[in-house]
């Protein structure tokens, strides 16, 4: 635990010399909504230890789009959760209230596998292979699509009819239709996995119409 937190907190300072600098963007991973042994640094951007944390803002607006970089390797989930989900799972989309890409290659909703990224040595990437779930539209089985590793920038785009990742601005074609109620940026860490949520300033441009999470004003 104690190696995870020193790369967790690499180049963050408590050094009461360092001007305190405020943030525009109120949105952040919130601390109120975290699993028992989760850690956030950065300003609220960066996760690491175990467990899940959610974004303290939902997803209301028409079209929202983050993005979540793979800082460091090791048991990891991105994707949306309502707040009733078990925030100290260290694997998304096990329940009912989260749908989740995971580091394993699935992605999940009520512990059901909606698709299995599949290792391909030949080709040196990965085979997207359906799982045939009626939620997915798409159902060819040689769909490629490289699982995301460390460095790699995932976005995130929910419109309340899709949720679409894609991987280094590139649309990975793994949408899910089954999210449902009020959801929040989610993100599972584990094994000394670290990721940063970006909320502003993307590294990629977002799908046409897509924007940054907006607060409602009832939240301010």
């Amino acid at each position: 635990m104690f190696c995870c937190l020193k790369s967790c907190v690499n180049g963050f300072s408590l050094t009461p010399s360092v001007p305190i600098r405020v943030k525009e963007n109120p949105i952040q991973l919130d601390t109120l909504h975290m699993g028992h042994e989760v850690v956030i640094v950065k300003g609220g951007q960066r996760a690491c230890g175990s467990g899940c944390v959610l974004g303290n803002a939902p997803l209301v607006q028409n079209k929202a789009y983050f993005e979540v970089k793979l800082q460091q390797g090791g048991v990891w989930a991105v994707g949306l959760a309502s707040r009733e989900t078990d925030i100290n799972k260290v694997h998304g989309g096990v329940d009912k209230e989260s749908w989740c890409l995971n580091s394993d290659g699935t992605v999940r909703h009520d512990n059901v596998e909606l698709y299995q990224l599949k290792a391909a040595p030949e080709l040196q990437t990965d085979i997207l292979v359906s799982t045939g779930s009626p939620q997915n539209h798409k159902n060819e089985d040689n769909i490629i699509s490289v699982m995301p590793v460390e460095g790699d920038v995932i976005g995130l785009a929910y419109d309340h009819v899709e949720l679409n990742f894609f991987l280094n601005g590139k649309n990975m074609e793994i949408p899910v239709r089954s999210v449902r109620g009020t959801v929040y940026p989610a993100l599972y860490v584990d094994d000394g996995a670290i990721l940063d949520v970006i909320l502003d300033n993307f590294r990629y441009p977002p799908p046409n119409g897509f924007e940054k999470i907006m607060v409602e004003q009832s939240l301010l």
